[in-house]
């Protein structure tokens, strides 16, 4: 058989379900091929292939799907999926054509093929794995290149096919059995310890961070509430709790919420799952995170747990999944008064602060995301973008409910992520509604998928964030440069599009929504309408956002960011009248 048909065959065996892809010529074996064992969807930019990959490997598991791309441009394009997929230790493989092997210049020359771009050495450094196919390899090399996607800790593989590689002859031969690579796991005695500090807490908190299933984490839900286990999300494991379960306390982060980063600061155990506690989860303060605590990370990767920030005082090298499984079988104490103290701090911050301003005529970007909340139901995937306001409010706001579920991509934080990632979670979805939240300028570096969009006619509402710009570079020009701004919006050289002719252009209804939009019938109607549909919210482009992290000047005159407690602006709300804040 041509071994592009025995590459198509071997990923179905795998559990591959769909490619997404754009044509080329040193592809076009494996397109033709792989449409005979997947459903392929062409998107328009290759960018988009790898992120709607990346995707929909998240919702769908356990099927997969992977990217298709041709060489030169088709390989660029896509670098920046790439890495976002291995900075967010995703799944995502890319099958990349090539010219010739007769035509490689292997590293001799800047390039002989027609468009011969070196991709191995191009994606070496954020890849698990990286190779070059110069002739056909069996079944049993070609599974263990594969698997390292999916095997702990996930990340990105590419896999770089010449064309006459994949027009080679060879003798049919079946993928050999996947066996599932057993994570490391901590011990007996590790997990007791842990249970024992818990139970000598008395204001713990168990942060779960996206290395913890969403399936591992809704089957052992009911567990923890009858335990009374206080529970805090990092932004990937947004979804992995219901946001108004009685013993949810909030999702702290450096952009996160008020309330979650007060509590988190004021336990004095945390212990991290499925997090590496990276430096957006603690602040750039990382010496204060959990000043009070006792800290306990289980990570799967031991370069995470040496990486000396934060402070670690009990690192275990395992699997966060199996560790929560046994740590919530022992009979652990209630936390019910810890829990009651929490709930008493977030009644007393208001979710939305009164100290931003809104001009008139504009639709407040705080009230925005929490009546669009209140409509959601909870079959809904929720899809914000991954950098910007849209991106910050969504995940500061939104309490996801109860089967919903909540993708980003905030590592890399490119903007031009949410339209594509949509897409992918919407096929995945099946039918699923998926509401895309998106900035006006974030959503113009990938708006050709509107197309793709259209085509499939997929069930996809999408918003986005009219204020004529790119808001957090525009905030950060008034703040430190006196409202100087350059290349933010349409008066200082940002050609934005206008947003109801674009969506006209693949006849996709769109509306701007009016202030009171959750009331209004033309909205109601539209939200529930099958296919796509878009709606425009129009932010006052001088709108604030606060509270957030900053820094300030320490005694030696030095510059220092403020721990994530430290929000500004510094407002002291009391609780039994004792401070939650430090004091000014």
């Amino acid at each position: 058989m041509k071994y592009s048909d025995q590459i198509g065959a071997w990923l179905r065996s795998a559990g591959y379900t769909h490619y997404f892809y754009v044509g080329g010529g040193n592809i076009m074996h494996l397109t033709e091929s792989l449409d005979r064992y997947l459903t392929g969807v062409p998107v328009v930019h290759e960018v988009a292939a790898g992120i709607a990959a990346e995707y929909f490997n998240e919702i769908a598991a356990p099927q997969k799907a992977l990217a298709l791309v041709t060489t030169g441009p088709g390989l660029t394009n896509i670098v920046t999926a790439m890495s976002g997929a291995w900075l967010e230790s995703r799944e995502l493989l890319v099958i990349g054509g090539q010219v010739k092997t007769a035509d490689l210049s292997h590293g001799k020359l800047r390039g002989r093929g027609i468009q011969e771009v070196a991709g191995v050495e191009l994606v070496s450094a954020t890849t698990k794995e990286a190779f070059r196919f110069l002739a056909p390899i069996g079944g049993r090399e070609f599974l263990s290149l594969i698997e390292k996607s999916w095997t702990p800790r996930k990340g990105p593989v590419f896999l770089e096919m010449p064309l006459d590689v994949q027009a080679a002859t060879v003798e049919e031969e079946s993928l050999p059995p996947i066996r599932v690579q057993a994570p490391p796991t901590a011990s007996d005695a590790r997990v007791e310890e842990v249970a024992a500090l818990y139970a000598r807490a008395r204001r713990p908190v168990v942060l779960v961070g996206g290395g913890v299933d969403y399936g591992v984490a809704h089957a052992l839900r009911e567990r923890m509430e009858t335990l009374r286990v206080p529970v805090m999300t990092t932004y990937n494991g947004a979804d992995r709790f219901d946001g108004n379960a009685p013993n949810y306390l909030g999702r702290p982060n450096t952009w996160g919420m008020r309330a979650a980063n007060i509590v988190i600061q004021k336990s004095d155990l945390i212990i991290a799952l499925g997090t590496r506690l990276g430096l957006q989860q603690t602040g750039f303060n990382w010496q204060e995170f959990g000043r009070d605590a006792r800290i306990v990370q289980v990570e799967i990767d031991g370069r995470e747990l040496a990486k000396g920030h934060p402070r670690v005082d009990l690192g275990i090298e395992a699997d966060a999944n199996d560790f929560l499984r046994r740590l919530v079988a022992h009979d652990l104490p209630g936390k019910a008064d810890w829990i009651t103290e929490a709930h008493a701090i977030t009644r007393k911050i208001p979710r939305i602060e009164p100290v931003n301003q809104t001009g008139p005529g504009f639709l407040s970007p705080y009230e925005f995301i929490v009546r669009l909340e209140g409509v959601t139901t909870p079959e809904d995937l929720i899809v914000p973008c991954s950098s910007g306001s849209a991106f910050t409010l969504s995940m500061t706001l939104y309490k996801p409910k109860l089967g919903q579920r909540m993708l980003t991509n905030k590592s890399l934080a490119s903007m031009g992520y949410g339209l594509s990632g949509a897409i992918g979670a919407a096929i995945a979805g099946g039918g699923r509604r998926t509401i895309l939240i998106e900035g006006d300028g974030g959503f113009a570096q990938n708006m050709q998928e509107l197309g793709t969009a259209a085509i499939n006619d997929l069930n996809l509402k999408m918003f986005i964030f009219d204020d004529q710009g790119h808001a957090s570079i525009r905030m950060t020009q008034r703040s430190y440069f006196g409202g100087k701004y350059l290349g933010c919006d349409r008066r200082s050289g940002l050609g934005l599009p206008n947003w109801e002719k674009l969506f006209a252009a693949w006849d996709i209804p769109v509306m701007r929504l009016p202030v009171d939009f959750t009331s209004d019938a033309a909205f109601q109607r539209a939200m529930q309408a099958p296919g796509p549909r878009g709606f425009i919210v129009p932010v006052d482009p001088e709108q604030t956002y606060f509270p957030k992290i900053s820094s300030r000047i320490t005694a030696s005159g030095s510059m220092e960011s403020n721990p994530i407690d430290r929000m500004s602006p510094e407002v002291d709300y009391l609780v039994d009248d004792r401070a939650l804040t430090p004091a000014k």
